[in-house]
């Protein structure tokens, strides 16, 4: 778990480098799109990225940042691929990892998705980018980041961890290692204890042996005395 958890914080890290490039990467996808004379369809696909990038790019800004964001892609993808294996679930966990692979799938279509708040990321688009050609593509990488941070959440919250079979011996040995140590500090208790009984039977011995009789004054007649 804590070695998924460190994978998405580096992962929302680039994230965050990439998202402040956002308006070099919508234009880039312009560049490319134009060279492909594929204006009018919206960017639906990761596989529709990858192509703009290895076919039509002639720019070294807008390679660096398309290849930014297929990287991303590709890392919450391998990441995807770990989350069924730390630990085996319940239907709800499940269908937040099912549903992170149909978003990462690289020909899913993803026209349809926004982003919503807290995001911001279709904000920064024109009213017709949102709507008709880039509203989907900006919006892909946080919904995912959402998602998985909600099976963190939720995994945390709502799974009870199997303690493994080595564990379980450790613990079983632990507990017997611990038992002659147990009747050692008991054994040990009464031994003081007979100990401190006997110290007060000798004390008392001695007492009475040598414990002298008080004496009495010598007797005076009644009357004033001039002591």
């Amino acid at each position: 778990m804590d070695e998924v958890v460190e994978t998405l914080r580096k992962i929302e890290q680039n994230y965050k480098l990439f998202q402040q490039q956002q308006f070099s990467f919508i234009r880039a996808l312009e560049h490319t799109r134009e060279e492909a004379h594929d204006s009018f369809r919206p960017v639906s696909s990761i596989v529709q990225v990858q192509c703009y990038k290895d076919h039509h790019c002639y720019n070294a800004t807008d390679r660096r940042i398309l290849n930014m964001f297929i990287s991303i892609c590709n890392d919450l993808r391998n990441l995807c691929q770990k989350l069924g294996t730390v630990h085996p679930g319940d239907s709800v966990s499940n269908g937040l990892v099912e549903k992170c692979k149909v978003l990462l799938n690289d020909s899913n279509d993803f026209t349809a998705i926004r982003a919503t708040y807290p995001h911001g990321v279709v904000n920064y688009l024109s009213w017709e980018e949102a709507r008709n050609r880039y509203g989907g593509v900006v919006s892909l990488i946080p919904i995912v980041i959402d998602t998985m941070r909600e099976w963190i959440t939720y995994m945390k919250r709502h799974v009870v961890y199997i303690v493994s079979p080595g564990c379980a011996t450790s613990k079983k040995e632990m507990s017997t290692s611990q038992t002659p140590a147990g009747h050692f500090a008991t054994e040990t208790s009464i031994s003081n204890k007979n100990t401190v009984q006997l110290q007060e039977k000798d004390f008392q011995k001695y007492l009475a042996a040598n414990q002298r009789p008080k004496q009495k004054a010598p007797w005076r007649p009644p009357g004033k005395h001039p002591y």
